[in-house]
């Protein structure tokens, strides 16, 4: 029986689209998942919802902003 690896986002595509496609969706999928500060209450608590929605899970306000990353002008 072979021994489980842990394989980070990218290894859902195994060895196919070639390794910079695979690089490039990681650092996608890192910064859509990342917790980034809330310009209300000033917390690390903005989560994404879809895309182009975040939401602070803690004051519970919503911004629209990046599709993968939250900016705030």
């Amino acid at each position: 029986m072979m021994a489980k690896r842990k394989i980070e986002g990218h290894g859902k595509f195994g060895s196919r689209y070639g390794k910079k496609i695979r690089e490039r969706a990681l650092k996608v999928e890192k910064k859509a998942k990342k917790l980034y500060k809330c310009p209300n209450c000033s917390r690390v608590a903005v989560k994404r919802l879809s895309n182009g929605v975040w939401q602070c899970q803690k004051c519970g306000k919503k911004f629209a902003s990046g599709a993968f990353e939250f900016k705030v002008d």
